[in-house]
């Protein structure tokens, strides 16, 4: 995620409270999304995670934007 912007994320996560807070949040539904798409799980949490870490990403972006005008 954000991989030609690694610097800058980086540099966000270490003075940007928010930004930290959600790139944490983003990196734990990934990894319960990903443990969860193998094993039985009913499709609306799944769906749901995936949907709250899309929004995360979207808020992520916002800033990262922000950050690097």
């Amino acid at each position: 995620m954000f991989e030609d912007q690694l610097q800058a994320v980086n540099e966000l996560i270490t003075t940007n409270s928010e930004f930290k807070v959600l790139h944490d949040r983003h990196y734990e539904l990934d990894e319960k999304v990903s443990e969860l798409s193998t094993g039985p799980i009913d499709d609306f949490t799944l769906e749901k995670m995936k949907k709250e870490k899309l929004l995360i990403k979207d808020q992520m972006a916002a800033i990262l934007a922000n950050h690097t005008k």
